[in-house]
């Protein structure tokens, strides 16, 4: 079992950045391809990004390509995902996620998964 939690969603105005963190507990996180997703009311859970368990390796959705990093940090058990340049369309609960292939970008096969934390892009 792991358990996700994530943290750093907030209210930010277009053009701003924020950072979202995921803290992995349980099982071996250095295992684990990580990923982010987002859903917005009424729409599916979209893929994000994931980043190899080595941290040597990432992968975007076109949608954000350019603007959000994701990174790991193994020794703290940690998750992040950078977002600048924010847009109102990036509006969403935000997801991380595990699973041990890479990259993955269906949501359906991943393992375990956060609560979720709110990023709302406004003016």
């Amino acid at each position: 079992q792991v358990r996700l939690v994530e943290s750093g969603g907030g209210l930010v105005q277009p053009g701003g950045s924020l950072r979202l963190s995921c803290a992995a507990s349980g099982r071996t996180f250095s295992n684990y391809a990580m990923g982010w997703f987002r859903q917005a009311p009424g729409k599916e859970r979209d893929f994000v990004a994931c980043i190899m368990w080595s941290g040597t390796r990432t992968y975007y959705a076109d949608s954000v390509k350019g603007r959000f990093t994701t990174s790991r940090d193994n020794a703290k058990n940690t998750v992040y995902l950078q977002m600048n340049s924010l847009k109102p369309e990036d509006t969403a609960v935000y997801y991380c996620a595990a699973v041990r292939d890479f990259p993955v970008v269906a949501a359906a096969g991943y393992e375990y998964w956060g609560q979720g934390t709110q990023v709302t892009v406004s003016p």
